[in-house]
């Protein structure tokens, strides 16, 4: 099995960051996410480096709604990072973080005018998705007496390799302003007393193991921007969103485009194009899932086995810990972490114990013979993993561990059936 490097087998049992998983297990109990902080920032720098050798002005924003815990984003602060922020609730973690208003983007396509009040207060740049944002934007900015920064987000109309529900730079997505018509919003917004328009935005979709379809949309951006700087606006960067897939299964020689391959085919086709129109503005990105997916785990108990129609291996987390199986039929690889280095026994199809027959982890997978009591690590895990999850059926969510230097520690506790509850309250005629 090709694992990354800081996921091991030892003595048949698994390890990341170093630790014993089944150590990790007994100490904080399960369901629990584990995530390795150097595989992070590993990552990080291997972006912010390979990007910078090629192009003399580089910004990495980390797409926050990957995995937005306080401590990923506090780590990442610590490096330079900033982030690409989807809500309120991200923009306000994000500067709690140490990541400064002017290396946020807040995106997005339905902003209430709440959250355009608090980007306008803390000053962080905003990617208008539409004229209508725009225009509450230029009215709440005036109010405050503030010019915002913007970007607009530009719609390709790039078809990409990936599952339709990731697919963000579609014709059909929900997503941005349409090529053809962006230069009428950029001349609407230079009518604006509010707003100032500095820069340019895209994303194209996730999990994207094509570097083609980067290269299209950068060439894409250069020619917008091209008519924009003849229009007289000062472009001060351009966005070119994030996207870059990882390889989920391990079983085969699956690959994903490696940061040092991501910036030798789109940073020529930047520095081609923006030198022909006489410019340098920042060169931003947005990594996410390929920054911190593979560097967590999901560990989770069995419950019990059952021989039906199929052997099933019934354990402590369901799709109200991880959706992605569930919601986009995604492939996770699952892995015995005390008989790791077994060879496969049966064919199990891992469930959860939620109240739907959607709630499958893994279908069909080869395992060593699985017994009740024994751990399971889910892969690749630390995108769209915790971020997405909910607390269907009344079940708390799981506990986080960061590891880190030999060092582990909680950076989110479980939480409890008082949770639950505690937002609750009976109305008058109840009580």
């Amino acid at each position: 099995m090709n694992l990354p490097p800081h996921i091991t087998v030892q003595d048949g049992r698994l390890k990341i960051g170093g630790f014993d998983c089944g150590d990790l297990a007994e100490r904080y109990g399960t369901p629990l996410y584990v995530t390795d902080q150097d595989r992070i920032i590993a990552l990080f720098h291997a972006y912010r480096n390979e990007l910078a050798t090629r192009y003399p002005r580089v910004k990495v924003l980390y797409a926050a709604k990957a995995n937005g815990n306080l401590a990923i984003l506090r780590a990442l602060a610590r490096e330079g990072a900033g982030a690409d922020v989807f809500s309120s609730g991200e923009l306000t973690l994000a500067l709690s973080a140490g990541m400064a208003p002017g290396d946020l983007l807040f995106n997005g396509s339905s902003k209430s005018r709440q959250d355009l009040a608090l980007a306008v207060e803390k000053g962080v740049p905003v990617s208008v998705d539409s004229l209508d944002e725009l225009h509450v934007l230029d009215e709440v900015s005036r109010q405050a007496g503030r010019v915002t920064p913007i970007a607009f987000r530009v719609n390709p109309a790039l078809d990409v390799p990936t599952h339709p529900k990731i697919a963000t730079g579609l014709a059909t997505s929900k997503f941005g302003i349409p090529h053809g018509m962006i230069r009428d919003a950029y001349r609407e917004a230079m009518k604006c007393e509010g707003v100032l328009p500095v820069g340019i935005h895209c994303h194209i979709g996730s999990q994207i193991l094509d570097l083609q379809p980067f290269v299209e949309a950068a060439r894409v951006m250069v020619e917008i921007v091209r008519d924009l700087v003849a229009m007289g606006i000062r472009i001060e960067f351009v966005d070119l969103g994030g996207g870059l897939g990882i390889p989920y299964h391990h079983q085969v020689d699956e690959r994903a485009p490696s940061p040092r391959e991501y910036a030798e085919a789109v940073v020529p086709v930047i520095r081609k194009g923006l030198g022909e129109i006489g410019i340098t503005p920042g060169l931003w990105v947005e990594p996410g899932r390929s920054l911190v997916a593979d560097s967590t785990i999901l560990l989770t108990r069995v419950n019990s086995t059952k021989k039906a129609h199929k052997n099933f291996v019934n354990v402590d987390a369901g799709f109200n810990l991880l959706v992605r199986p569930a919601m986009y039929e995604a492939y996770h690889e699952v892995i015995v972490a005390g008989k790791a280095d077994m060879q496969p026994a049966e064919t199990y199809t891992v469930a959860g114990p939620i109240c739907e027959s959607g709630d499958i982890l893994a279908a069909d997978r080869r395992l060593p013979a699985v017994h009740e009591g024994d751990l399971l690590a889910v892969l690749d895990t630390g995108a769209y993993g915790f971020s997405m999850s909910s607390q269907y059926n009344c079940r708390p969510r799981c506990a986080e561990v960061l590891v880190y230097h030999g060092q582990a520690a909680l950076m989110r506790r479980a939480e409890t059936i008082e949770d639950l509850t505690a937002p609750m309250q009976l109305p008058p005629w109840l009580s």
